[in-house]
């Protein structure tokens, strides 16, 4: 799976950013989400923004982007710089890569492969996610989920099934959103309404799945494997 970081931009200097949003843009695996000139402005809107990475000057008025690091709670973060000397405080704070200022394309792709790198490690080891539900603030252990389904009853919604029958409904959350969240080795999105956990297939043709999950009167529960999944599908069943 094609893996698309959502991305934060800081520095205080406006020719500075508007040329970093330039090269960013240019990067098919980056995605902006929003692009700031002012510290106290990125702190007090970056908490309401879903983000994967964020692109920090390090020189700035005020605060600096080593402070900024600092209070972003374990995002990945790539500090640009012309001053060489704030290098080893950057990688204390396990920053992803440090830029050297002029920024160059090539590196800056290098950084952003990097990052790429480390986001789908972490998530092929995590084993849970804290989601909203209709039962409020859940702990979703991997492991337990069987499939995720759109919600008959508002599609922005997700029925999910768990492992001991237990059904949960995931609360204005996209499929999009979901598979950057689910661990990759282990989920797959087989059409447009159904994601489902791997170990659960149990045979499957041309465009069906059988699972191991009993349905009505006790039969395995079939799930339609689309076109534009189905390559996906057979490379993580290694096919």
């Amino acid at each position: 799976m094609n893996i698309k970081l959502k991305c934060l931009l800081l520095d205080d200097e406006l020719p500075g950013l508007t040329y970093l949003k330039m090269l960013c843009e240019q990067i098919p695996e980056l995605e902006v989400v929003k692009a700031f000139n002012r510290p106290d402005v990125f702190l007090s809107e970056s908490a309401g923004l879903d983000f994967d990475l964020c692109i920090l000057d390090i020189e700035m008025p005020h605060i600096n982007g080593i402070q900024i690091a600092e209070m972003l709670n374990g995002k990945l973060i790539i500090f640009t710089t012309a001053h060489k000397e704030y290098a080893a405080e950057a990688f204390d704070l396990d920053a992803v890569d440090f830029v050297r200022k002029p920024i160059e394309l090539e590196r800056l792709q290098k950084a952003v492969r990097k990052a790429i790198k480390q986001l789908t490690d972490t998530r092929h080891n995590k084993k849970f996610i804290h989601l909203n539900t209709d039962k409020g603030k859940s702990l979703i252990v991997f492991d337990q989920l069987c499939f995720i389904k759109s919600s008959g009853i508002d599609s922005r919604d997700k029925d999910v099934l768990l492992k001991d029958g237990s059904k949960i409904c995931l609360k204005n959350i996209s499929f999009e959103k979901l598979q950057t969240i689910l661990p990759p080795n282990q989920f797959c999105r087989i059409n447009k309404q159904e994601i489902i956990a791997i170990n659960i297939v149990q045979h499957f043709s041309f465009d069906q799945i059988t699972s191991t999950v009993p349905g009505e009167q006790n039969k395995p529960l079939m799930f339609y494997l689309s076109e534009v999944y189905r390559n996906t599908f057979l490379e993580k069943v290694k096919i």
